[in-house]
C-alpha cells in the first residue's frame, strides 16, 4: 500500500521497526540497576493461565519498567513534580524525521554527543521541515539490543547539543542509548531539561515544551541509511510519564 503525506510518497507495506521489544529473557536490555522483566502466567490455586498447562487461554501478568527495559517514549512529566502523562502530551503520531549517525567524542573521560557533531550531522538549515531527529551512535553494535547498561556510564548528549536540537524546532528526539543524560549526574538532567525547556521542575515554566518527547533505547540496524524518513511514533495508552513504544520508519519514495 502506498500513501502520500504532505506531498511525500511512502510505501506503507515496508515498515522499518527501530524498537527493542520487551521480553523475560536474559537477552532483554536493562538500565538503571533493575532486574529483567517478568512475563508469567496468572496462578489461582491449581489454575495456571497457560494453555500448555491445561488452561483454555494464555493469561500472563507482565512486570516491567518502561525506562529500563526497552524502547520507550517519555514526556516532560519524567522530570517534573506535577504529573504529566505521555498519553496526554503526545497527540500526533506521524512526523518528518532525519536519521543521523554520530560517533560520541571523548570529553574528560566520558563519551559525549557534542554540539559540533549534532550540528554537523543535522545541518537543519537545509532541512526546515524536520520534526524529529533519530540518533544512531557509532560503533553500532547489535549487542545494544541485549546490553545491561547499569554502572557502565554509557554515552550521552551534551546540554548545548540538546539546546541546539530544541532551538532547531525539533519536537521529538530518538536515541539508541538508555538516556540522553549521564548515568550518574547528581540529578542535574541537563539534556532532558534543555530539550524540554524546563527551567523549574516544581512549578512548570510557561514556555516548557509539553508536546515534545524523548524516545530512548531504540536500535537502528546498520542497513538503514541516514537520511529523511516518515516516522510513526506508536505508544501504549499508559497514563504515566513514559510508555513502551514502537517507532516505525518509512522510506520516502
Amino acid at each position: 500500500m502506498k500513501a502520500t503525506i504532505n506531498n511525500f510518497h511512502i510505501d506503507l507495506s515496508k515498515p522499518i521497526d527501530i524498537s527493542i521489544p520487551i521480553s523475560s529473557t536474559e537477552q532483554n536490555p536493562i538500565a538503571w540497576y533493575i532486574d529483567k522483566p517478568q512475563i508469567e502466567p496468572v496462578v489461582f490455586g491449581n489454575w495456571i493461565g497457560k494453555v500448555s498447562e491445561g488452561s483454555s487461554t494464555n493469561f500472563n501478568n507482565i512486570f516491567f519498567n518502561p525506562h529500563g527495559h526497552g524502547t520507550h517514549t517519555e514526556c516532560l512529566g519524567h522530570i517534573t513534580r506535577e504529573f504529566y502523562s505521555i498519553n496526554q502530551c503526545l497527540k500526533q503520531f506521524f512526523f518528518m524525521a532525519e536519521l543521523i549517525s554520530i560517533a560520541p567524542e571523548n570529553v574528560n573521560g566520558d563519551l559525549v554527543i557534542t554540539l559540533k557533531s549534532i550540528s554537523t550531522a543535522l545541518d537543519v538549515t537545509h532541512r526546515q521541515n524536520i520534526e524529529a531527529v533519530i540518533i544512531r551512535t557509532l560503533p553500532n553494535l547489535e549487542s545494544k539490543k541485549s546490553t545491561n547498561y547499569s554502572h557502565t556510564n554509557p554515552p550521552y548528549l551534551s546540554e548545548d547539543a540538546a539546546i541546539f536540537i530544541r532551538e532547531s524546532g525539533i519536537q521529538h528526539l530518538l536515541i539508541d542509548l538508555p538516556s540522553v543524560d549521564r548515568e550518574e549526574d547528581e540529578g542535574k538532567l541537563l539534556a532532558h531539561k534543555a530539550f524540554w525547556n524546563v527551567t523549574n521542575v516544581t512549578t512548570l515554566n510557561d514556555d516548557a515544551r509539553l508536546n515534545c518527547t524523548i524516545t530512548e533505547l531504540i536500535y537502528v540496524d546498520n542497513q538503514i541509511q541516514d537520511g529523511s524518513y516518515l516516522l510513526n511514533l506508536q505508544i501504549a495508552s499508559f497514563e504515566n510519564d513514559a510508555s513502551p513504544s514502537k517507532p516505525i520508519l518509512y522510506k520516502i519514495i
